[in-house]
């Protein structure tokens, strides 16, 4: 009979065998449909060769699985879920050339999609790349149409004070040369976060932490730490995690002993 872990691990397998048929299918799409079609995580797009050897891997591995549960042997899968578990943690070394797992039910519908133009990459820079037209259309504008909206925007009392009577010629002139320096934007503040999102942000900071500091003393180098933790169950997004390793740097290193 299956034990738990052979339930769980042939389930994984099933899951990941459904991945590789997306993935072939797939591997058909151009640079752009590609990074569309899913909402992938950061990772270099693998080739039919690796799939089809991914193919080919799983199901020998659900074959062996199904082997030893005939035979009764209750100890492998577990074993095998603790070398998965090793793996992930401390043994990987290419973390970006892996096969990301692509699920049916969030697959994009290419047609209805609009195209981006560029492929957006798998970083945080994509938004730059899908509308490069907009910023560009922007710079024809001129030069004091644009400071005379902000300041009409940012100083609306003197829409007000504009209507009284007229003034002299003068005093028109002195008001048109001191419009421009009024018209300082304000010093821009973070907006405050609410509590449970401050509280949320903060318990993602000391995993975060806490995870770099137990790598350290395990002897993994500080640019393996951000893939390593990002791969983790329940942590930030890898940008978010190299943000945070950057910016306690030394507290980590004091709770890993120097």
């Amino acid at each position: 009979m299956p034990t738990p872990a052979d339930q769980r691990l042939l389930e994984l397998l099933d899951k990941w065998l459904k991945s590789l048929e997306l993935h072939i299918r797939y591997s058909s799409l151009d640079r752009d449909s590609y990074w569309r079609v899913q909402p992938w995580p950061e990772h270099q797009r693998p080739s039919r060769w690796i799939i089809d050897l991914a193919v080919q891997k799983a199901v020998a591995l659900k074959s062996q699985v199904q082997e030893r549960i005939k035979a009764g042997d209750a100890r492998f899968s577990d074993a095998l879920e603790l070398m998965t578990f090793l793996a992930n943690l401390i043994g990987s070394e290419h973390i970006e050339r892996f096969i990301p797992l692509a699920d049916p039910e969030n697959e994009r519908d290419l047609k209805n999609s609009p195209p981006s133009g560029e492929a957006p990459a798998p970083d945080s820079g994509t938004g730059t790349r899908e509308m490069p037209e907009f910023a560009s259309a922007k710079k024809p504008e001129p030069q004091t149409s644009s400071t005379s909206a902000s300041a009409t925007r940012e100083m609306p009392e003197f829409a007000g004070k504009s209507r009284g009577p007229p003034p002299v010629s003068t005093q028109q002139v002195t008001r048109t040369e001191r419009r421009p320096g009024n018209a300082k934007p304000a010093p821009r503040t973070a907006p405050k976060q609410p509590a449970r999102i401050a509280a949320a942000d903060n318990a993602a900071r000391d995993m975060v932490i806490a995870d770099a500091a137990r790598l350290v003393q395990w002897g993994r180098k500080w640019y393996e730490l951000a893939e390593l933790i990002a791969r983790m169950a329940d942590r930030p997004p890898l940008p978010e995690v190299r943000r945070i390793l950057k910016d306690n740097k030394t507290v980590i290193e004091k709770k890993a002993g120097g």
